[in-house]
Formats: C-alpha cells, sequence, structure tokens
C-alpha cells in the first residue's frame, strides 16, 4: 500500500512540474461576498458559510483604539518559473465581539 501512494505522490510531482502552474489559496468570488454582506448585520457563521474557514486570523486595531477579529481569505495563481501572468486576490474581514461584520477590504492584481 505504501508503495503505491509513494508511486502517486511521484506522479502528482511531474504532472504539477509539466504544467508549470502554482496555486497557493483557496479561489472566491468577491463580487458575490459584496452582494451578500451587511456591514453591521452580516455574521460570522454566514462569511464562513459563503467562503469557508479563513485562510489565516488575527486582530486588527483601528486608529481609536478599537479592536476587531480579522479574517484573511486569499487566492495566487501564476505559471512556473517566474509566476508570468500571476492573479493575486485578497479579502479581509473585520468582526467585532459579538461577531457581526464590521468592515473588509480586498484587492486583486493581475487579470
Amino acid at each position: 500500500m505504501f508503495y503505491f501512494s509513494r508511486i502517486a505522490a511521484i506522479l502528482l510531482i511531474f504532472m504539477l512540474a509539466a504544467c508549470g502552474t502554482v496555486q497557493v489559496g483557496q479561489d472566491f468570488d468577491v463580487r458575490a461576498f459584496e452582494a451578500k454582506v451587511e456591514r453591521g448585520i452580516s455574521t460570522r457563521n454566514q462569511v464562513r458559510a459563503w467562503l469557508g474557514e479563513p485562510a489565516g486570523t488575527g486582530i486588527s486595531v483601528d486608529t481609536g483604539g478599537e479592536r476587531f477579529d480579522e479574517w484573511t481569505y486569499y487566492f495566487a495563481s501564476g505559471k512556473l518559473p517566474g509566476m508570468a501572468g500571476a492573479k493575486v486576490k485578497m479579502l479581509q474581514v473585520k468582526f467585532d465581539r459579538q461577531g457581526i461584520v464590521r468592515g473588509y477590504n480586498w484587492s486583486t492584481s493581475g487579470q
């Protein structure tokens, strides 16, 4: 059994090297998120249902000292070796202590 798993892993590596495309994170639709989310109303559970588990979590402190839980989602893809035509998306969602969306920001590069 171990032998077959090892062969499968080696074949997967060769297939990935042959196509030369690398992807990091899980793709998501920023426009669909914007159409659904309501600042001050949408909840942490709704965001999880729409986007899945975040790639990262942390704390954000605004200029007035208010603290927010922050979830980060990202996706990147490009062709090796120089990542030509790379596409990168990042979405950060801020929640208050009650788990309500207080704000979000997103950015993209490449098309």
